[in-house]
């Protein structure tokens, strides 16, 4: 059997539906169309990306943004193509647009809104990757840097090494902090509590020394010491430094400062107030 005659049988198993012939030679165009299109698609999805990556005149921001909306055009002119190329006759379909409309509205709202608010987030660069924002709050909160951000979603991934997806839309409709909007540091406070009778002074300048050497605490801008306030039991204190990183977390910076200022306290006669009593 000749390649044209196999096609032809594979024409004859067929179904008719109204108007319309359907085929299994249609169908294996159907399926080989649209695995063309997604490998087309994938390869060069993938070669825009490498190309904007380049573009080290942009920010990773301006990046993003354009691989997004170069991916929308190229999918979109695949997507067409492949209509073209099965010989489809969209006129035909407007008695179904209603309905296909209505598709669009229900089913895809979500999936559009967050296209939207994606697009949106990169144009205003609020949010760029590398950032770590905060969302919700309480215990709800999560903190975490962002790795990518997607058509639908943004990727975060928290101090645990967790990731989550957040919603595009979520993040332009509910309060986000961006702790590193400005700047890639994070400013932390350490609370210390001295007893009254202490030298307020020696106090302080060992509360300063407590920092230095600390890892990941920033020379700049130059760590301080406030006096926050004369509580009943003690004078309260508040260390503040800036740190990089802060994705990674200020557990461990917290505990490094505290262990030094109470062994300076503790070797210069520094006395910190003891436990109110129940």
């Amino acid at each position: 059997m000749s390649w044209p005659e196999f096609l032809g049988w594979l024409d004859t198993i067929a179904i008719d539906v109204g108007g319309y012939h359907i085929s299994l030679l249609g169908g294996l165009k159907v399926i080989t169309v649209a695995v063309l299109v997604l490998a087309v698609g994938w390869v060069l999805t993938r070669l825009v990306r490498r190309f904007f990556r380049r573009l080290t005149r942009l920010d990773l921001a301006q990046q993003v943004l354009g691989e997004k909306l170069v991916g929308v055009v190229v999918w979109t002119a695949l997507v067409l193509i492949g209509i073209d190329v099965l010989g489809i006759n969209l006129t035909a379909l407007t008695v179904f647009s209603g309905a296909f409309g209505l598709a669009i509205g229900f089913g895809l709202q979500k999936t559009l809104g967050n296209l939207i608010s994606g697009i949106i987030l990169l144009m205003d660069r609020s949010i760029e990757p590398g950032d770590v924002i905060a969302v919700g709050s309480g215990a709800d909160k999560t903190v975490g840097k962002v790795d990518r951000i997607g058509m639908r979603a943004v990727a975060v991934t928290t101090r645990d090494r967790i990731k989550y997806m957040i919603p595009n839309e979520l993040l332009m409709t509910s309060a986000v902090e961006n702790w590193t909007a400005s700047t890639k540091n994070e400013r932390m406070k350490v609370a210390v509590r001295v007893a009254y009778g202490s030298d307020l002074e020696l106090a302080e300048r060992l509360m300063l020394q407590a920092t230095e050497g600390v890892d990941r605490v920033q020379s700049e801008p130059k760590p301080a010491v406030w006096l926050v306030a004369f509580a009943e039991t003690a004078i309260e204190y508040e260390i503040q430094v800036s740190i990089c990183d802060p994705e990674l977390g200020n557990g461990g910076i917290r505990s490094d400062i505290l262990g030094k200022v109470w062994r300076l306290f503790r070797d210069h006669g520094i006395a910190l107030p003891a436990p109110a009593e129940k």
